[in-house]
């Protein structure tokens, strides 16, 4: 038995409908990133900084509003619901590629980095308790790469992973408006 959407389109498949396509390929790599990303953090042990923490915030929206426009475009929602999805979803992904592209810049010594996690260190408490405080905090620097592929740090993989995202959601919005 075969499965043909021209014979029975209330069962077309994925490929019918390319927005709802765009939408979930965001969702998917939203979650693949954030696998990735505790990966690195819980099995490789790779702390993430908090530039490298922020850099997350984007995936987390993506991931669940992904889902979301791909289920209202998938029931047949207002074009201007799910054109306003993949908006929010394109600005997301962009702001992301430039907060990665910054942190990059920043791993490079382009330029300064936010004082918290690469400038000096100014404010170590009492002396009484520096020597605890040292032996259960670990300071994660945004200017120090942890880990290279391909001359790449994370924050590069970022902006090409979040550039990808901004132009599947520019496909999607370019899909629902000939919808």
């Amino acid at each position: 038995m075969t499965l043909d959407a021209t014979a029975n389109p209330s069962h077309a498949g994925l490929g019918a409908n390319p927005v709802v396509v765009a939408a979930l390929a965001i969702a998917m790599i939203a979650a693949a990133t954030l696998a990735g990303a505790w990966f690195f953090q819980l099995v490789l042990d790779i702390r993430p900084c908090p530039l490298c923490l922020e850099q997350r915030y984007a995936y987390y929206l993506a991931l669940p509003l992904g889902l979301l426009v791909a289920f209202a475009a998938g029931r047949g929602a207002p074009r201007q619901v799910v054109l306003a999805g993949f908006a929010v979803l394109l600005l997301a992904a962009l702001a992301n590629a430039w907060l990665g592209g910054y942190h990059a810049g920043v791993e490079w010594k382009f330029w300064q980095g936010p004082t918290d996690c690469s400038g000096p260190v100014v404010d170590l408490g009492s002396a009484g308790t520096l020597l605890q405080r040292l032996d259960t905090v670990k300071v994660i620097r945004c200017d120090e790469v942890q880990w290279r592929f391909l001359g790449l740090s994370l924050a590069g993989y970022n902006v090409l992973i979040s550039l990808l995202m901004a132009a599947i959601a520019a496909w999607g919005i370019a899909s629902a408006k000939r919808a």
